[in-house]
C-alpha cells in the first residue's frame, strides 16, 4: 500500500511543473504562429454606385480605388491574385443631403480564403461621400 501512495504523491508533486511546461509550450506555439502571420496591402478599383436621381449629386470626391489587406501565412498571401477581388459601395438609395456612409463590399471566392486560413478586409471599410441637393 505504501508503494501506491508513494507513486501518487510523486505524481502530485510533479503535476505543477508539467502543467506550467504545457502552458509555456502553448504560449510559444501561439507566438510563433502569430509572428509567422503577415499582411499584404493591395490597391484595387472601387465601383461606386451613385443615385440615379439627379436630385442629389456628389459634392466631395468619389474614390476610385481602395486598399485591401490580405492577412495570413507569409508563404500564401503573395499567391493571391488581387484581380480576383472586387470592391463596391452602393449609394443609390441616398435621399438626403449631407455626408452618407456605406460599407465597402468585397466579392471574392470565399472557399479559397477559408481553406488557406487567409483573411481579407478593406481599408477603410467605410466610404463617405458628401451629397448636395440640386436646386432647380
Amino acid at each position: 500500500m505504501k508503494q501506491n501512495s508513494k507513486g501518487l504523491s510523486s505524481f502530485i508533486s510533479t503535476w505543477v511543473p508539467r502543467v506550467l511546461c504545457l502552458f509555456v509550450a502553448i504560449i510559444i506555439f501561439a507566438c510563433v504562429r502569430y509572428f509567422n502571420m503577415g499582411s499584404r496591402v493591395v490597391r484595387i478599383p472601387l465601383s461606386v454606385t451613385l443615385p440615379q436621381d439627379s436630385r442629389y449629386v456628389a459634392e466631395s470626391l468619389v474614390p476610385d480605388y481602395i486598399d485591401i489587406v490580405i492577412s495570413g501565412d507569409d508563404d500564401l498571401i503573395y499567391l493571391v491574385d488581387p484581380d480576383s477581388v472586387s470592391a463596391s459601395a452602393d449609394f443609390s438609395d441616398v435621399d438626403t443631403s449631407g455626408i452618407s456612409r456605406r460599407s465597402v463590399r468585397l466579392e471574392y471566392e470565399r472557399d479559397v480564403f477559408e481553406q488557406t486560413a487567409l483573411t481579407i478586409r478593406s481599408d477603410p471599410d467605410v466610404v463617405r461621400i458628401l451629397f448636395a441637393e440640386v436646386n432647380g
